[in-house]
């Protein structure tokens, strides 16, 4: 395999950009080239970055040398073209979510066995240091036993951005609304940190858009270490405001704000504590901004994502897994379509 690992992306949308520009800042990965059915989103990014563009997948899979396919389409069409992509021979790279369906999440893990092709989905935020620290504190059982998990999503969308594209707030194309395609990442942090979801409860509904899926959803999570949680998220929140995952265990606590840590401690047998809890001296932590994305879905850093596109790299040089590989990213997914099933039943949906 060539020194630079060379690169094509599907889908110059929203997101493809952001792959670009990820891709761009690696010193060993290049890319070479993009496609979109849509000739002048093709061209447009191609142009950019001295590329050549293509009007289909299978165009550019059957005229370039890729090592390594970003699928950055729409999420009903992601196990489609992530297949094809390993069928091709091709490592994927597959924007969230993995896929909207069970069927082709199962599919596409089959392909990747039969093919032997790594396949990795953006799950950029378990790359911020933020989350790393938590996840690190909870794997080293500083919080003591977790008792509550909850994830806040309270952001904005105009009707203007999901008029913006046939296939934004459709059952077949988006695979849901504001769990589907804003909060996934959020979920994902969620049941990364706290352990597998063992049952859900839930409510959505569209108070604020015209669209086929929820922008509003309320859903209360049962943890299998017997831990409980809540998902609160809309779209319907303007201006837009702070995205937040607590994290909470009887030996301490960590809370992420707009993807910033801006609350850790756990217990400490010399600290002076309250009787009624409280701890006297604790460090402070430096305020969060409100974050870009909850208002503007075009204000995605790269460099998480580049740190993912590297995480990538280094699975296929080591003949390793990536750190969010099929079975990690079906995760998120299949809680999203419980707490669909419990707001369409009325009734708790257990997983697994």
């Amino acid at each position: 395999m060539s020194e630079h690992y060379r690169f094509g992306i599907v889908g110059c949308g929203v997101i493809g950009p952001t792959h670009a520009e990820a891709i761009a800042s690696l010193p060993d990965a290049q890319l070479v080239a993009v496609a979109d059915i849509l000739p002048e989103k093709a061209e447009k990014l191609a142009q950019k970055y001295g590329v050549k563009a293509y009007h289909s997948l299978q165009e550019m899979l059957e005229q370039e040398n890729l090592d390594i396919v970003d699928v950055c389409t729409p999420s009903g069409m992601h196990g489609e073209h992530a297949c094809q992509v390993m069928r091709a021979g091709r490592h994927v790279i597959v924007e969230k979510p993995m896929e909207i369906r069970q069927e082709r999440l199962a599919e596409m893990l089959k392909v990747q066995q039969e093919t032997g092709r790594k396949l990795a989905v953006i799950s950029q935020h378990r790359f911020d240091e933020a989350t790393q620290q938590i996840h690190r504190a909870v794997e080293e059982h500083k919080f003591g036993r977790l008792v509550l998990g909850n994830a806040a999503i309270p952001w904005w969308r105009s009707q203007t951005y999901y008029d913006s594209g046939a296939w934004r707030g459709t059952w077949e194309l988006d695979g849901g609304g504001i769990l589907m395609n804003q909060s996934i990442h959020s979920i994902d942090l969620l049941q990364w940190l706290m352990g597998p979801v063992k049952s859900v409860t839930a409510y959505t509904d569209t108070l604020v858009h015209t669209m086929e899926t929820e922008d509003v959803a309320v859903a209360i999570l049962r943890f299998a270490n017997g831990a409980l949680g809540t998902i609160t998220a809309t779209t319907g929140a303007y201006p837009g405001v702070t995205t937040r995952i607590e994290i909470f265990g009887d030996k301490g606590s960590g809370v992420i704000e707009n993807d910033r840590l801006s609350f850790l401690h756990s217990y400490n047998p010399n600290e002076e504590v309250s009787s009624y809890g409280g701890v006297v001296k604790q460090e402070p932590v430096a305020p969060v901004s409100q974050t870009a994305t909850a208002n503007d879905p075009a204000a995605v850093a790269a460099s998480t994502h580049a740190l993912q596109i590297a995480d990538m790299i280094r699975a296929i040089r080591e003949n390793g897994t990536p750190l969010v590989d099929g079975v990690a990213a079906r995760h998120p997914v299949e809680i999203i379509l419980a707490i669909y099933e419990s707001a369409r039943t009325q009734k708790e949906v257990r997983l697994g």
